[in-house]
């Protein structure tokens, strides 16, 4: 079960649990009687049947109390649609632009970023718009979902309630690469929030060489890491690039604090098992790349990694 991050979760989840429990209940009432009649009323047992006039009574009753059942499903999840559709007036806005294959947000000082950072307990609007085919913003961990249609704009918005890394899909099949249309929220506190909503290097692109990338720093790029980290040896999200490989880092495994030498394993590791050591005075909030990067991938960009001097 994802756990329960935003405002709706516990309404989401009290409909969606309020209408398994009344489909399980008729369910088994239902066969129960079926199977009460088969064998109360079996042929056998009355060869010659019995004739029925009906019984309006009864009739009445199984056509109230199911068209009840279901307009309390309806008005409990109109109530949940109603507070969806209603943006309170101090809600952050966040431009997000979805394209085939990847998530753009922008945020209203004009920085951008792949990945989505907002403050916990703070409502934050999504005004969303689509460059090519029909996608889904999905985040299960709030329990969101909006479509967006080409040449339309749609909005949503979301409180969250706890600081972390929540994953972001998109529910609609938009090609061959749907899979892998794939980002993160991550939930800050306030005070870091402003700090990095604030900070003229954060949350904005790598510039680009005129020659063109090394493969390493362009699939850095392309990975989001330039959302967290720097290359120039300033903190955002998490500790700079900048000399980063042969460097010595304490670092918290666990509940143990160490020092280690930042080689090949290290980095490799970092990125398939980020929250295993981690540097410390930051937060484990970096996801794991296991099921998104290849081993060439890795390879390329541990090797761009060690050319940042």
């Amino acid at each position: 079960m994802f756990p329960r991050a935003s405002s709706f979760a516990n309404q989401v989840d009290g409909v969606f649990w309020y209408i398994v429990g009344v489909s399980l209940f008729f369910f088994v009432g239902i066969v129960a009687f079926m199977i009460y009649c088969a064998i109360k009323y079996n042929r056998k047992k009355r060869p010659f049947g019995s004739h029925i006039e009906g019984n309006v009574p009864l009739e009445i009753i199984w056509t109230l109390v199911p068209t009840l059942v279901v307009l309390t499903m309806f008005y409990y999840g109109w109530v949940g649609f109603k507070d969806e559709r209603t943006v309170p007036k101090d809600a952050m806005v966040v431009d997000v632009t979805a394209s085939m294959w990847s998530w753009l947000f922008e945020y209203q000082n004009g920085k951008q970023s792949e990945i989505l950072f907002v403050p916990v307990g703070k409502p934050v609007r999504l005004n969303m718009y689509s460059q090519d085919v029909i996608h889904s913003f999905f985040v299960p961990a709030f329990r969101i979902k909006e479509d967006i249609v080409p040449e339309m704009s749609n909005y949503m918005w979301f409180k969250a309630t706890e600081t972390g890394v929540f994953d972001v899909f998109c529910a609609e099949y938009c090609g061959l690469r749907h899979s892998k249309m794939l980002s993160k929220v991550i939930v800050l506190s306030q005070e870091d929030f402003d700090s990095l909503y604030h900070n003229p290097k954060a949350l904005k692109p790598e510039e680009e060489e005129e020659e063109g990338p090394p493969p390493g720093k362009a699939l850095t790029k392309v990975h989001w890491c330039f959302s967290c980290h720097t290359t120039d040896g300033s903190t955002l999200v998490g500790p700079s690039f900048k000399g980063i490989f042969g460097a010595k880092r304490k670092v918290m495994t666990g509940d143990q604090e160490r020092e280690i030498t930042v080689d090949d394993g290290y980095l490799r590791k970092s990125m398939l098992e980020p929250n295993a050591d981690i540097v410390k005075g930051t937060k484990p909030l970096m996801p794991s790349y296991k099921t998104v990067i290849t081993e060439q991938e890795m390879d390329h960009m541990v090797d761009y990694l060690k050319t940042l001097k």
